[in-house]
């Protein structure tokens, strides 16, 4: 259950362990959590997710305090930790559960995430198109315990995120 004075975005930009160490240190971010979005499946599990049978994304859940942290720019921090131009794969993972997507809950998050996309792809900061996706929020299967925080049970564990100095929605 999230606070009132709390709200939640739902993010998917490549394995979720690199994605939740980095955006669990942004100043706001009250809780993350790493599951499974944007399937047709009832139900989803790392076993079928990254088989490729579900449909589903790895996501991120991101519970954060809107008045230290706007939506606005926990997106265009999402932009900076992952490469929004290549279709279905980060890194060394490769496949649709790896694809770039905001899910959003409601209609401000809707235009507010249309706003960042566009914003990001005319920034000139990236070399070919932006291909994230913009897809209405359905439903969030948490991982595995074993995949929660993993980066910081697994100092060293695989990652191929990390913050790119772009100048993307500075000041936001």
């Amino acid at each position: 259950m999230t606070p009132q004075n709390h709200q939640t975005a739902y993010l998917a930009g490549g394995c979720f362990w690199g994605m939740e160490e980095l955006v669990r240190q942004i100043p706001g971010v009250v809780v993350t959590e790493v599951g499974y979005s944007g399937g047709d499946a009832e139900h989803a599990s790392y076993e079928h997710v990254k088989a490729g049978f579900t449909g589903h994304a790895e996501s991120l859940k991101v519970v954060f305090d809107p008045a230290k942290l706007s939506y606005a720019h926990l997106l265009f921090e999402f932009f900076r930790m992952h490469n929004p131009t290549t279709r279905n794969q980060q890194g060394n993972d490769i496949g649709s559960q790896y694809r770039s997507v905001i899910f959003y809950t409601d209609d401000e998050q809707e235009h507010i995430a249309k706003t960042v996309v566009r914003a990001v792809a005319a920034s000139g900061e990236w070399q070919a198109p932006v291909v994230t996706e913009v897809t209405p929020f359905k439903a969030f299967f948490r991982a595995e315990d074993y995949h929660q925080q993993y980066l910081i049970k697994h100092p060293n564990g695989y990652t191929c995120h990390y913050i790119r100095q772009l100048k993307l929605g500075e000041g936001g």
